[in-house]
């Protein structure tokens, strides 16, 4: 998987809006540590934390399984713009045969899990795709096939308040491993000096 960070809201924004509470403008520093120590005792500590909802993040994540995506989507605070299988899956039509055990050529289009049973019938749902889409089927009725590991890519923006649940709930060693792959790719991906927002949510083994 790659999860990449496209743009992100600057803190300032998020200091100036506690500060607009008060009226308090005064007394920040633009930005500095003044004002992050605000953000961090007001949305932290204090858990007035709709003020982090001023606070936006824009990832782009590519590789995850449909499997994982399912669960992402259940995280409603937040924009997804998905890869469209009705367009994109005509990319299988011209491959080979995927043949068991063929674990580098199927993980082109697949998560697998390190399962040898259940990544060969990951495999095995992929030639039977792949067979369906060459007998000319609509893209729309051969998707139903899918297998759940099949990769796909997204768009992914949510504000700070939102992304704090997520990676408490995701980064938690009772979540799946995939989607828990992902909590921490995210958060090791915020800016150096967004990451004090979040740090407290990443669960610790």
């Amino acid at each position: 998987m790659e999860v990449t960070l496209l743009n992100h809201t600057p803190l300032w924004v998020c200091s100036n809006a506690i500060r607009t509470c008060w009226q308090s403008f005064d007394k920040g520093d633009n930005g500095g540590e003044i004002d992050l120590a605000l953000i961090d005792r007001v949305g932290n500590q204090l858990k007035h934390a709709s003020t982090l909802e001023h606070l936006f993040y824009n990832f782009y994540i590519k590789g995850i399984s449909r499997a994982c995506l399912q669960e992402l989507a259940r995280h409603r605070i937040a924009s997804l713009s998905v890869k469209s299988t009705r367009y994109t899956l005509k990319e299988l039509k011209n491959e080979s045969e995927f043949k068991p055990n063929d674990f580098d050529n199927a993980s082109r289009y697949i998560v697998l899990t390190g399962n040898e049973f259940v990544d060969n019938a990951s495999i095995n749902a992929l030639e039977n795709l792949r067979q369906i889409l060459n007998q000319n089927t609509s893209l729309d009725i051969a998707k139903y096939c899918l297998p759940e590991s099949y990769k796909t890519e997204l768009s992914w923006s949510i504000n700070a308040r939102s992304l704090q649940n997520f990676i408490t709930l995701r980064s938690s060693k009772s979540a799946l491993w995939e989607i828990r792959n992902l909590a921490n790719a995210i958060y090791n991906t915020l800016p150096n000096e967004h990451k004090f927002i979040f740090a407290e949510c990443v669960y610790k083994d």
